[in-house]
């Protein structure tokens, strides 16, 4: 189930947390096409529902997952603590997702909102 929170006419999905893993490419794309029926290309997850794999840069689940949010023009807010990652390419690669315009991995909802609202 998806929740649609609508924001100065910028439709924002935020999926139930407590029964989705994306644990591959295609939960994504899933995920993707369901906000993209309902004509939303913002969309807030939790850290907890992704994969851990998605945090080891090595596997490639973080790269696929998010060059299809790319693909689709879709803004993704991320949230979590991601301090608890000791990995510095991990941490590297969050700085600059957060540095640029798509991916943005925040600490809280009212975080979220505020980057995928901005234009």
């Amino acid at each position: 189930m998806v929740t649609y929170h609508n924001i100065n006419n910028i439709k924002i999905a935020i999926p139930d947390t407590q029964n989705l893993v994306i644990a591959c490419t295609q939960d994504a794309v899933d995920l993707l096409g369901e906000a993209g029926l309902e004509e939303c290309s913002r969309i807030i997850i939790h850290e907890k529902n992704l994969h851990k794999d998605f945090f080891t840069l090595s596997t490639g689940l973080a790269g696929d997952i998010l060059q299809k949010f790319s693909n689709y023009r879709f803004k993704l807010a991320i949230i979590g603590d991601f301090s608890k990652f000791k990995s510095k390419s991990l941490q590297d690669f969050i700085r600059e997702s957060n540095n640029g315009r798509q991916v943005f991995f925040v600490e809280n909802q009212e975080a979220a909102f505020k980057k995928l609202l901005a234009r």
